[in-house]
């Protein structure tokens, strides 16, 4: 029989395990029992346990897999995704006083305020981030904003877009003010604008957290499809006195390589 001392640590083992299975599930899902098993290093078994546990917790969700005509016969396969409660566990404590912090300046100083504050916010992310953008290869790029991202809690990554040529996405699993910007969208669109200014090249919002969607995925356009109007328009980045172009110093072969 174990001692209360072993209980209590195999306790806190099971808790941390969860933890990171649902962190994963976050980061990476819809995603199947399988491949998570893969990624903790846990048996079938196990890795069925903690997904259990989790789904009865409301921390998690089941979706199946749309059926596909090559498919052989069989169950579609299983896929775990972040419920909104599960994704709550990992939003900041603050949500609520941000929330009336804005809606008293909506109030008191109207809309146009919000806008600023936003983009106020964004300034500092941006400026932290255009070195690591501006070092990197224009088609590594939107992966080394997904890591910068990573690194302030977004669970981002960099994919290529749906069709050849069609430029690429950016995906953020999680989204710490996700609460606050279904409220006040000004945090989405100054966070949009930013990465357009980072890249370099127009970028399309094509989903959010805010507006209840799994991910938040931004369109990031071919750099080929750039044109000079698109240059002159660039205006000062926040902060600094001149525009946020990274360019001047790469050549035209460069700029048209858009695959990560």
């Amino acid at each position: 029989m174990k001692n209360v001392s072993e209980q209590t640590r195999i306790g806190v083992t099971e808790r941390d395990t969860r933890a990171r299975v649902a962190r994963l599930v976050l980061e990476h899902g819809p995603i199947t029992a399988s491949a998570l098993g893969d990624r903790v290093g846990l048996t079938p078994a196990a890795i069925r346990r903690h997904l259990d546990a989790l789904l009865a917790e409301g921390m998690i969700e089941i979706r199946r897999a749309r059926p596909q005509p090559r498919r052989g016969r069989g169950r579609p396969a299983k896929f775990f995704a972040i419920t909104d409660a599960g994704r709550s566990a990992f939003v900041h404590a603050y949500d609520d006083l941000a929330g009336s912090a804005l809606r008293f300046l909506a109030e008191t100083a109207g809309e146009r305020a919000v806008t600023e504050f936003a983009r106020r916010q964004i300034a500092d992310l941006e400026r932290r981030y255009l070195p690591v953008v501006k070092t990197a290869p224009p088609h590594q790029r939107v992966r080394k904003l997904a890591e910068a991202l990573s690194g302030d809690g977004y669970a981002a990554a960099a994919a290529k877009g749906p069709r050849p040529g069609g430029g690429e996405q950016l995906c953020q699993h999680h989204c710490p003010v996700s609460h606050v910007a279904a409220e006040f969208p000004q945090l989405c669109e100054a966070e949009t604008e930013a990465f357009s200014r980072l890249l370099g090249t127009p970028v399309q919002r094509l989903a959010t957290i805010a507006h209840g969607d799994g991910i938040c995925t931004t369109h990031v356009s071919p750099r080929s499809l750039r044109g000079e109007d698109a240059e002159a328009a660039d205006g000062p980045a926040p902060g600094t006195d001149g525009p946020v172009s990274i360019d001047d110093d790469i050549s035209d072969e460069e700029s048209g390589r858009t695959s990560l």
